[in-house]
């Protein structure tokens, strides 16, 4: 090993053991989950406990209940969960951890609209505060459909769960985590901010953007603000545009039901991609307080350009998948044309799907920011499903150079320098910017600088819920919306679905599954001279 190599060895070493010595531990407390037996629950929310667990930031004074529709003894649910753990935990699991968790599960089985399930359910929090020393200090997680949300917080309201005591000295703590959507569109989201706003206060409220818990996106302010070297250019002088891609390779799989009542727009616009672009293009804070981020997200929320029903019409693109195929994609780039093919079905035929849907499964869309640093810059965004690869990330094109240097060189074109950060499906910083290549002419390539966690931090994967599980344990707010974060978002977008309910789509389906969507995805870009990115086939070693 070089002299270099074990520099870098023993610096990350060093880091990672002072942040483990500055992390705050996770005080006693019982985390309740409705919908305990969906698949939420045992894919992310108990290996993100389990990961927690095992980095030791979970108090002994620790429960989990779990309450679900579906009747079963506590062993059972036992089972159930540490089985499930085992399948999907994101690293091995070690018998002496699943000892420390089983004694720590229970189950309570009920209707969530009865009032009945909840006096059980307080029962049953007195007796674990007895017996393992909680202290009253609840956390629920509300991991259950969006209908669930009102009734299942009024409840918790009327049984005393809930709130909070008034008491000066009484540092008891209650909050609740509501999955997405929150809302259907702008007075659905303010109804039910006003419902469960007269339950609990807003500093109770928790609603979660899993997004929001990858550490490329909460890298993205130590990123900015953090060095010297790109806040000076983050801004409309340098930067020629932005692209955000959230794209998936699979299809609504068995969420057709649920899928085709929301689509694309409010399933990942609405709230996953305007919280990155807001990540992108706030201000610095005054601080990393919960507040003073989100007052600043609230502020590029508001600065975004309504959109007129002309403005819908030219800069929103949506699209419905139909029949294709797709192939797995190499990491080596190689071809495989023909053996790795797979047929896809097209949305109409998917399960639970109305065979004359009108639900998009696409959205491409331009806005503008109108403030000082961004004027002038648009802001792309897509996201779909059945798309050629699983791919999250913020492409940053910076402006082209004058090219009168190099009109007498060799050179075709001038290769634009893009600031890459890729959120999945492995995390990473990439910076490509042009070099000349060895040689006596004078010619430039383009070549990449790429940062990964993994490699670097020696980062193990985990589910993207751990920050935020724990954020939300010890009262840091800072990655989760506020009331008006939510409602600015569907301000945005009600002009959008009010202009496709008058006018329904007529060329549905109208791209290929297995394609980069629609054409006019491209002709939106190509209009301004500009195209999407495409992503690299190598990026970072997969971490996850």
């Amino acid at each position: 090993m070089s002299v270099a190599a074990q520099s870098s060895d023993s610096q990350i070493s060093t880091l990672q053991s002072t942040l483990k010595s500055t992390i705050q531990s996770v005080g006693p407390c019982v985390m309740v989950i409705f919908g305990a037996t969906g698949d939420l629950t045992k894919r992310k929310l108990i290996p993100a406990l389990y990961n927690l667990a095992q980095q030791n930031l979970l108090p002994d004074q620790f429960s989990i209940v779990g309450i679900g529709r579906t009747a079963m003894p506590t062993e059972d649910f036992k089972h159930k969960i540490l089985s499930a753990l085992k399948e999907f935990a994101t690293g091995d699991v070690k018998d002496t951890l699943l000892s420390w968790l089983a004694p720590r599960l229970h189950y309570l089985s009920g209707d969530f609209q009865s009032p009945d399930t909840y006096q059980q359910l307080k029962e049953m929090l007195s007796h674990i505060d007895q017996e393992q020393g909680t202290q009253g200090n609840y956390l629920h997680y509300l991991a259950t459909s969006p209908t669930f949300f009102e009734k299942i917080t009024q409840q918790l309201g009327h049984a005393g769960i809930a709130q909070e005591s008034e008491e000066t000295n009484n540092d008891q703590w209650r909050r609740v985590i509501f999955e997405k959507p929150f809302g259907q569109d702008l007075a659905s989201a303010q109804k039910l901010n006003k419902a469960i706003g007269q339950v609990i206060k807003e500093q109770q409220i928790y609603r979660i953007d899993h997004y929001l818990g990858k550490e490329t996106v909460q890298n993205i302010l130590i990123f900015r603000f953090g060095n010297g070297l790109f806040e000076p250019v983050w801004n409309h002088r340098y930067i020629d545009h932005v692209q955000i891609t959230v794209a998936e390779q699979v299809g609504v799989e068995a969420r057709g039901g649920y899928y085709d009542a929301s689509g694309a727009l409010r399933d990942m616009i609405q709230n996953h991609l305007f919280q990155l672009l807001a990540m992108v293009a706030i201000e610095p804070p005054v601080s990393f307080a919960a507040d003073a981020v989100r007052d600043e997200k609230s502020k590029v929320l508001r600065a975004i350009e309504p959109l007129s029903p002309e403005d819908v019409l030219r800069n929103v693109v949506r699209g419905q998948y139909g029949a294709g195929q797709n192939s797995s994609r190499r990491s080596d780039n190689s071809s495989e044309n023909s053996s790795n093919q797979q047929p896809l079905v097209a949305y109409r035929e998917e399960p639970k799907v109305d065979p004359q849907s009108q639900t998009e499964t696409f959205v491409a869309m331009k806005l503008n920011i109108d403030n000082w640093r961004w004027a002038g810059v648009p802001f792309y965004l897509r996201t779909g499903k059945h798309l050629p690869e699983r791919v999250s990330e913020i492409a940053i094109q910076f402006k082209q150079v004058p090219s009168l240097l190099f009109r007498d060189t060799s050179m075709d074109e001038l290769v634009p320098n893009f600031l890459v950060i890729r959120l999945q499906p492995n995390e990473g910083i990439s910076l490509q910017f042009g070099a000349k290549v060895p040689g006596p002419k004078v010619q430039m390539g383009s070549v990449d600088m790429n940062f990964c966690y993994a490699d670097y931090f020696n980062a193990t994967p985990t589910t993207g819920y751990e920050t935020l599980l724990y954020d939300c344990m010890i009262g840091d707010a800072t990655l989760f919306q506020r009331s008006d974060n939510v409602e600015l978002g569907w301000e945005v977008v009600t002009p959008i679905l009010d202009v496709w309910q008058a006018m329904p789509a007529r060329e549905f389906p109208n791209y290929a599954a297995g394609s980069w969507g629609p054409k006019a995805a491209e002709e939106l870009l190509a209009r301004d001279g500009r195209q999407w990115r495409a992503s690299s086939p190598v990026f970072c070693s997969p971490s996850a």
